[in-house]
């Protein structure tokens, strides 16, 4: 019982980190004309979190 509200108190706060890193302020500071390997940096910055958020996710419900 306490592992699965540990499990859940870190997926909470997950989304709520998530949630702050794709907020307007933070992606504003990403929105900037220059690219990296032709890919705007902007959407590197998004699906990057996007895919570390759910290796992180995975991570935290097999532990």
């Amino acid at each position: 019982m306490i592992k699965a509200t540990l499990t859940g108190q870190r997926l909470v706060a997950l989304f709520l980190f998530g949630w702050v890193l794709i907020s307007n302020p933070v992606l504003s500071l990403f929105d900037v004309e220059r690219s990296w390997g032709g890919i705007p940096v902007l959407y590197l910055y998004v699906f990057g979190v996007w895919a570390a958020f759910i290796g992180v996710m995975a991570w935290i419900i097999e532990r």
